[in-house]
């Protein structure tokens, strides 16, 4: 240890009077202190936050720790489960020698206990309820990121999209999106095509080609209808307790660019439709980014702006973000200073890079009395370095810390249980068939050849032939084309194109499309 501040003082900082998480046990001169607590603040969880931690350092534990936690204060929880072990949140634990000394050491009065839980699959791929976007509000700056596009296939993608709409074209699925650029590259649509500023034929192909391979991959799956409403995630128990959201998913876990980019759209989704609430006592959901790294990976600065957008506003829509990944380092400095709780786990230095982004971790930790290199490097399986936000919003001491056991299973629940919760959960019935309805593919499937279709809006989502749950391109009002750029009209909500032109760029309003989509749900 180094300084003056003692064991005492830094207790002091995590005396809450309020709600609060408990985290652990002060780690003090090699002993644990179980007198001395080691806290979150309830309303301060959606100032957002980081888990990070070397591999097999406790990070998924400590993710089902909190999420018990905030369940059991009647908070709802969703979780990123990359590699299939969180499915144990929903049943009791297993007492044994090594759980029944941690509660000891660490002063915890632990219970077996199971928690509500909901189980989502991205496409239905795995054991879950399947989780579906239509292309139109996945957008194209998601969808680019996904292909792997660059700026100017970005860009002609949205040109696309912004033609289907005018059209009446709903993009619904892939084979929507395919067809329509396939009509456009062909001898027949290559006169619309001359109407789309800035679209060329070949970038076209570029688009089409992606997208065939794209769909050869068999990702047709993620993308349809019924699409999912992330609502469903702010929902409690009938016992008042939060409801835990668990996305699965090691089905896709070698389509990395894929998951964690509906992640985001998940993200934006909920700040687009979620109302103000401001500084609340609890929030009304805690979101944890599993891989984050994955999402910044190749990320365009357009793209990056927009995380750091929707983490700086999405805390006032009630929702704390919680990224989890390795290192710090593995997330970009302006979305790092937006998280004010940090539970930093061991890291390795076994490279010259290890040592780099060992030096760059302790640089982002307030002063301590604490020699952090040598802590970070030292660190068992469930321990970690904590800070978080007070009650007062200031940080609190750097804290090493011997974190509580998992009330519940920590591991995976085997899979006909799994399979059994899914069906029995009244929600299996609402998204568990996909739905087909006519759409772009149907539209130019069935057009006279020679003939493009003339301009009309697109049916409404609260039209008769629409599936309950879906949501369309063209639920709000146009204005005219004298009023509108063509980018304002791929954007294509009022509010939104607002904050676009406040921004004053080309790419600032594209940013604003990527975060929010293109048409908000009705409630």
């Amino acid at each position: 240890m180094s300084g003056s501040t003692s064991a005492a003082d830094i207790a002091a900082g995590y005396a809450f009077t309020g709600p609060a998480l408990d985290l652990g046990a002060l780690l003090w001169d090699g002993k644990c202190l179980p007198e001395a607590p080691v806290r979150i603040p309830l309303p301060m969880l959606n100032r957002h936050g980081l888990v990070a931690g070397a591999t097999g350092t406790g990070k998924t534990k400590t993710l089902q720790l909190i999420a018990e936690q905030l369940s059991a204060q009647g908070v709802p929880v969703f979780l990123a489960d990359v590699k299939g072990d969180l499915s144990g949140v929903s049943a009791p634990g297993t007492a044994n020698d090594r759980v029944r000394g941690r509660a000891a050491e660490v002063g915890q009065n632990w219970t077996a206990t199971g928690f509500p839980a909901e189980f989502y699959a991205l496409g239905g791929l795995g054991h879950g309820i399947p989780l579906r976007a239509t292309i139109t509000s996945f957008g194209p700056v998601l969808l680019a990121k996904v292909l792997q596009l660059n700026h100017t296939q970005e860009q002609s993608l949205g040109l696309i999209f912004h033609y289907a709409d005018q059209k009446g074209l709903e993009l619904l699925d892939l084979k929507d999106l395919r067809s329509v650029v396939a009509f456009l590259t062909s001898d027949e649509g290559k006169a619309e095509l001359k109407g789309i500023g800035g679209l060329s034929t070949a970038t076209a192909g570029v688009i089409l080609r992606s997208l065939t391979a794209f769909e050869a991959q068999g990702m047709a799956s993620f993308f349809g209808e019924p699409e999912f409403d992330t609502a469903e995630f702010l929902r409690t128990a009938s016992d008042g307790r939060g409801v835990v959201s668990v996305l699965e998913l090691p089905a896709v876990q070698e389509k990395p660019q894929l998951f964690s980019t509906f992640l985001m759209w998940l993200l934006a989704d909920l700040f687009h439709d979620l109302p103000e609430v401001g500084d609340a006592d609890r929030p009304k959901l805690v979101f944890f980014f599993d891989e984050a790294h994955l999402l910044f990976n190749d990320a365009s600065k357009a793209f990056l702006d927009s995380i750091t957008q929707t983490v700086r506003l999405i805390r006032s829509k009630g929702v704390g973000v919680f990224f989890v990944t390795q290192t710090p380092k593995d997330v970009p400095g302006d979305v790092l200073a937006q998280l004010g709780n940090r539970v930093q786990h061991a890291l390795r230095a076994f490279t010259p890079d290890d040592q780099k982004a060992l030096k760059a971790t302790v640089k982002t930790f307030p002063n301590s009395s604490y020699d952090l290199e040598k802590l970070l490097t030292g660190l068992g399986t469930g321990e970690a370095v904590v800070t978080v936000l007070s009650e007062k919003g200031a940080p609190t001491p750097v804290a090493a810390t011997r974190l509580r056991a998992p009330e519940s299973l920590m591991g995976p629940v085997d899979g006909p249980a799994l399979d059994r919760t899914v069906r029995e959960s009244p929600l299996h019935e609402r998204y568990a068939q996909a739905v087909d309805r006519e759409s772009a593919f149907e539209k130019l499937a069935a057009r006279p050849a020679g003939r493009p279709e003339s301009p009309k809006p697109p049916r409404s989502p609260e039209s008769p032939e629409s599936p309950k749950g879906s949501r369309g391109r063209g639920s709000e009002p146009r204005r005219s084309e004298e009023d509108r750029s063509v980018v304002e009209q791929v954007v294509g909500s009022g509010m939104f194109k607002s904050l676009a032109r406040s921004v004053g760029t080309q790419i600032g309003r594209e940013i604003t499309r990527s975060l929010f989509g293109t048409a908000r749900r009705r409630r």
